[in-house]
């Protein structure tokens, strides 16, 4: 069966085309500045001709959002694209993971679902790098153990940029050493290491207040650049939300 299934976030409207169990293509537009259901029902015709995607041959949406107005507007254009509702998960979607908390979003929420259905027997972390930092644990039974929200890099950057009238935007990568001798090195050090050293923080704190040595997963868009800095983040999954949403929404 296959199944498109929507990860609306604060900054990007990721999709993933499942195959069953298996996602076989994934892409990303921007969320803001906040579109027309017409708008985005264009783009995601679009998108589908570019990657050969027959809407008659999906038999299954699924979303999730943390952006209440856009779920509307998605809702509608699915409607117009497919002539179907897509299925809309959240929190209160029944799972192995025990939310606990009426306030965790959903994002977060599949982050420890799919954690929970792909690594069995064993506490995990997951690192979501997105417009906020989080770090969520769920123990070996489904139940969730915590969270941490912290400023998101990208979001840390863009409010230094706009804050201060002589730095300039830059590329988000690793610098070549840590003390840097221009402008653009020096941030770059700050962004990088600085938060690399709040990630490696988060996860031997929590590892201390669990007891335990958690097995860690780093998704979201940057979670490329810190996963090859760092042995205490063993694996990198761009698509481990989707995956949550799908393992959520795929017996509804």
């Amino acid at each position: 069966m296959n199944s498109i299934v929507i990860n609306v976030g604060n900054s990007n409207i990721r999709f993933g085309l499942f195959n069953d169990d298996n996602c076989d293509i994934s892409w990303v537009i921007n969320t803001k500045p906040y579109r027309t259901a017409d708008e985005l029902y264009v783009q995601m015709l679009m998108l589908y001709q570019t990657y050969k995607i027959q809407p008659k041959e999906i038999n299954k949406i699924i979303m999730g959002s943390v952006v209440p107005h856009l779920t509307k507007i998605m809702s509608s254009a699915i409607r117009k694209i497919h002539g179907i509702n897509p299925v809309i998960v959240d929190r209160n979607t029944p799972s192995g993971v025990q939310a606990k908390s009426k306030q965790m979003g959903t994002d977060i929420y599949a982050n420890l679902v799919a954690a929970h259905n792909m690594y069995p027997d064993r506490k995990k972390i997951v690192l979501d790098f997105g417009t906020a930092l989080t770090a969520s644990c769920v123990a070996e039974n489904g139940e969730t153990l915590g969270v941490i929200i912290a400023p998101g890099i990208v979001t840390a950057l863009n409010s230094l940029i706009s804050q201060t009238a002589q730095l300039p935007e830059i590329e988000l990568v690793k610098p070549k050493t840590v003390l840097g001798l221009d402008t653009v090195t020096c941030m770059q050090s700050g962004m990088v290491y600085g938060f690399l050293g709040m990630v490696e923080g988060f996860i031997d704190r929590i590892n201390d207040e669990v007891d335990d040595n958690c097995f860690v997963v780093a998704t979201g868009g940057v979670s490329h650049v810190y996963k090859p800095l760092t042995d205490k983040i063993h694996v990198m999954d761009r698509l481990h939300t989707l995956k949550g949403l799908y393992f959520l929404g795929k017996d509804l």
